[in-house]
């Protein structure tokens, strides 16, 4: 069962193919404004050389605000988004992102 969005409440049609979307921080969040925005992510760095690929990049869509208070990052990956990118699900990873 999904919980409702910030951006798109129960609606399925927010949510991009591969399920490669995002919940941002109060920073990237812009009172709103950040519904729908596409991120290009990149996986960095992390212990244990956590990336598939240094060159690997996926396309993200913001869907929602980070629930969490304190936010735990600025960008926080689906379970679909992350194993895109790192080769450990419970690794924390250093992110490259750009707006798209």
């Amino acid at each position: 069962m999904n919980a409702a969005t910030k951006c798109g409440g129960n609606r399925p049609d927010q949510f991009p193919a591969g399920n490669l979307f995002v919940s941002v921080s109060e920073g990237l969040w812009d009172n709103g404004a950040a519904c729908g925005r596409r991120y290009r992510l990149r996986c960095l760095s992390g212990n244990n050389k956590p990336c598939k690929d240094i060159d690997t990049t996926i396309d993200v869509r913001v869907v929602d605000f980070c629930s969490q208070r304190p936010c735990p990052s600025t960008i926080v990956m689906s379970m679909d988004a992350f194993a895109a990118i790192s080769r450990r699900p419970d690794a924390k990873i250093n992110i490259e992102y750009a707006q798209i």
